[in-house]
């Protein structure tokens, strides 16, 4: 039986699948991993192309748009394998990138994901945005990476090449055992797209499994192929999502006034959008905050049994202080400075070691 199936997932991404593809056949030994497509109802020929030039990939074809979360959840439930990758259309792999993320996963059975290190396609040397080497967030729930801090993207200088505990794993190229993955309910959908994997990485992390990055692995993601930075679509999923996610997660002892500075921190993103002008931005948290207000009574036993399913309080990976403050009072723009805290940059390898020793 072979070891892993490689998920991509494809809404109208023709060309991407056309270019990027091709790298992932040629790096992905057959013997270990099948690889299939997930298409999400394209109309742009996706899928008569993938059957005329791919013809070993396996096609999953849907009736329509499920969005990343639905769509993902879907592909899930048809791996026959152990382990799962869910991978962009847009990310070229390496030659072995399989190797380390796979290997640890065999060696460590209480990792239940992996994620390696990702650079930026366009920008070589740079970590990409949407993972970089591993993420985290802060108390308020706002997410960063090893490498990316805000808006801002590091050279990669081999300064995060250890493998460490991390809060959670991008969606761009998420290693995942798949009998976690169901156990543990998956990607939310009502998400659609944008945090789904850092809210499911919080309740994997919350319940006693670890998530790593694996540095040794490296692929390199385009990156926002699907909507652009500003897009006020983008912008009213990742303030809803990051909100829901929170209350789904936070504890009791701290929820109420996490929200509170949350209502304050979000207005003044809305002001920054309005004075750069962009209304549709500002317009867009307010509609998120809106469409919050609206889910959170459904979310209730959601969040009931979350935290009854609750073993590990705090995560260790959670940093306890406000992100914007330490970025934009204090100076730090990069996450050496920001989490000097050797629990940021542990090696997994030695931790275990001492752990057997004890």
């Amino acid at each position: 039986m072979k070891k892993v199936s490689v998920v991509i997932l494809n809404w109208n991404g023709k060309a991407l699948m056309e270019q990027f593809l091709p790298s992932v056949l040629a790096h992905t030994p057959e013997v270990v991993a099948e690889i299939m497509v997930a298409d999400n109802g394209s109309t742009d020929g996706s899928t008569e192309m993938l059957r005329e030039k791919f013809p070993s990939v396996r096609l999953l074809p849907f009736d329509r748009n499920y969005g990343f979360a639905e769509g993902y959840n879907r592909a899930m439930a048809a791996v026959e394998t152990p382990c799962a990758v869910l991978l962009n259309s847009d990310v070229e792999v390496t030659p072995h990138w399989l190797d380390e993320p796979l290997r640890v996963l065999d060696e460590y059975p209480d990792v239940a994901g992996v994620q390696p290190k990702i650079r930026s396609w366009k920008h070589r040397e740079h970590f990409e945005y949407a993972g970089a080497c591993g993420g985290y967030i802060d108390r308020y729930g706002y997410p960063f990476c090893r490498g990316r801090i805000l808006n801002g993207v590091e050279e990669d200088r081999g300064q995060y090449d250890r493998t460490a505990d991390i809060f959670w794993a991008s969606g761009a190229c998420f290693f995942i055992r798949t009998e976690v993955y169901r156990k543990e309910g998956g990607l939310d959908a009502v998400f659609f797209a944008h945090q789904e994997e850092i809210d499911l990485c919080w309740r994997l992390r919350a319940r006693g499994y670890r998530l790593l990055c694996t540095p040794q692995s490296v692929v390199y993601h385009v990156g926002g192929a699907t909507l652009e930075v500003e897009n006020p679509r983008k912008t009213f999923l990742n303030f809803r999502n990051n909100l829901l996610m929170i209350y789904k997660n936070m504890p009791d002892s701290t929820l109420p006034r996490v929200m509170r500075v949350r209502r304050w921190l979000d207005c003044l993103a809305a002001g920054r959008f309005l004075l750069t002008g962009h209304l549709a931005g500002a317009r867009a948290i307010f509609r998120a905050r809106r469409a919050f207000r609206q889910l959170k009574k459904t979310y209730q036993p959601v969040r009931e049994d979350n935290l009854s399913r609750v073993r590990v309080d705090p995560v260790p990976e959670m940093l306890p202080r406000n992100l914007l403050f330490s970025c934009y009072l204090k100076r730090k723009k990069t996450f050496a400075e920001l989490c000097p805290d050797e629990r940021f940059n542990n090696s997994i390898i030695q931790r275990f070691k001492g752990e057997r020793r004890g």
